[in-house]
């Protein structure tokens, strides 16, 4: 479960996807848009630590996917992927990492992708009293089909997607930065969501086994 603060954060979070899309490779304006949150969904980390947060975003019109960790101490050897420092009102200084370069994502990723694990459960606490906080996304995998490891893997990755790549537990991970709303499929085991006005399934990630 993850448990969300009533907090304020500088800078917002709107505000930092906003400023940092434009730098990205992948996002099709090099200016500042404004950005409008469609909904978002958790992963859990076991050790409690890093919080693991993906956010779809409107930004004019472009859907992303934004997929950020949230840490209370620098991750060392990932300083390409700090997007931003940022105060939480509640637990002090974070630092925020477009989570692709986040092992403890990779890993929750890997276990939603391949396990089926779902996405957290989120709550506030209220003195005292736990208050489970409605899904705004629901997420879903494929999974592994029975008998995978005699199911021949497709000969090469799909064409045409604006998707990101981390290798994780002798998987390739395909993360889907620009989403296609249009229903098009990728190759099982993917993850896919739905929300508030888009009841056509969308896909966020794929994997393929690697040397595959």
């Amino acid at each position: 479960m993850a448990l969300i603060y009533d907090a304020e954060l500088r800078p917002g979070k709107m505000e930092l996807i906003s400023g940092w899309l434009p730098g990205t490779w992948w996002f099709p304006s090099t200016e500042p848009v404004p950005v409008q949150k469609l909904g978002s969904f958790r992963f859990d980390d076991p050790e409690g630590e890093v919080g693991i947060e993906t956010t779809i975003v409107a930004a004019g019109s472009t859907v992303v996917q934004v997929p950020l960790t949230y840490r209370g101490a620098p991750l060392e050897g990932a300083e390409e992927f700090l997007i931003t420092e940022m105060d939480h009102s509640v637990l002090g200084r974070r630092w925020v990492y477009d989570a692709l370069g986040d092992p403890v994502y990779a890993r929750a990723l890997e276990a939603a992708v391949l396990a089926r694990q779902p996405q957290a459960v989120q709550y506030m606490d209220n003195d005292g009293v736990r208050e489970v906080l409605p899904e705004t996304m629901r997420v879903s995998s494929t999974g592994m089909p029975s008998g995978a490891e005699l199911v021949d893997a497709p000969a090469s990755e799909p064409e045409g997607w604006a998707a990101s790549v981390l290798t994780s537990g002798g998987w390739e991970f395909s993360v889907v930065r620009v989403l296609d709303l249009d229903g098009r499929t990728a190759p099982d085991p993917a993850l896919t969501a739905t929300w508030k006005g888009q009841d056509i399934p969308v896909v966020l990630a794929w994997g393929l086994p690697l040397g595959s």
